[in-house]
């Protein structure tokens, strides 16, 4: 049975919009979470109100449980330095190409040819479960460090924003996912461009009477809250504000 990728390309136009209006793309990747989002309920009402009469469009290529190897190629090499056995370095590479990240330059070559003068990029990121979950931890920070770098240098935006969604509270009591939050947290505060979008208070599901965390977010609450984040801290890195130090931006 053939493996189908969840790959999305999407324009998305309003009428009367000229082309010598600004034009704003979104790169959105990841697992599961960004997988289960849908654009059009949360993110992009809320990215259209507030770039109000400029373009907003988005490529989303998205797969759930897929860890961050799929994106970068170089994985291997950093995981062997951090000190990553050779049982945990199969455990999650497993000899798997990395299947994600030409899609994401092809389809934003693709958007070139439509929009030849973008006025923003911002790469929205919403994965780490497959990684914390593997024990994968200690070359997280350096591999996602390198796939930002990578794709500033690939699309030729060194510009390129950057929008990290911290993976959930399910299991803070595990060093593996508390890593991986913590090295996701540092990477979005460190980068000048960087924003971080916070998930712990979508994640909550009543089981067997009892409330507790799980992996992903409500459904549709949860994404549709999700999008809006996303779309928020984007647009304040865009116009120079700070983004929610608290990863929950109000408006």
């Amino acid at each position: 049975m053939k493996t189908v990728i969840a790959l999305t390309l999407l324009l998305v136009t309003s009428t009367g919009f000229a082309e010598d209006k600004p034009v704003h793309l979104f790169i959105l990747s990841g697992q599961s979470n960004m997988q289960r989002l849908d654009p059009k309920t949360g993110f992009l009402p809320e990215a259209n109100k507030l770039f109000k009469g400029d373009q907003v469009i988005y490529i989303k290529v998205a797969k759930g449980n897929q860890p961050i190897c799929r994106w970068l190629e170089e994985w291997t090499d950093i995981a062997e330095k951090k000190g990553l056995d050779a049982n945990y370095r199969w455990r999650i590479h497993r000899d798997r190409k990395v299947e994600f990240y030409q899609p994401i330059l092809d389809q934003y070559q693709e958007m070139l040819k439509k929009h030849p003068r973008l006025t923003s990029v911002t790469f929205c990121w919403m994965q780490g479960e497959s990684d914390a979950k593997g024990g994968a931890h200690a070359p997280y920070k350096d591999a996602l460090k390198l796939l930002i770098s990578k794709l500033r240098r690939d699309l030729k935006r060194p510009d390129m924003n950057i929008v990290i969604g911290r993976i959930g509270d399910y299991a803070l009591d595990k060093p593996s996912p508390e890593a991986v939050r913590n090295a996701q947290r540092e990477i979005a505060d460190e980068d000048p461009r960087g924003g971080w979008v916070d998930v712990d208070d979508l994640n909550d599901k009543e089981v067997n009477g009892k409330i507790q965390s799980d992996v992903h977010c409500n459904r549709p609450e949860g994404y549709i809250t999700l999008g809006r984040r996303f779309a928020r801290q984007g647009h304040a890195l865009v116009t120079g504000k700070e983004p929610a130090e608290d990863g929950r931006p109000k408006k």
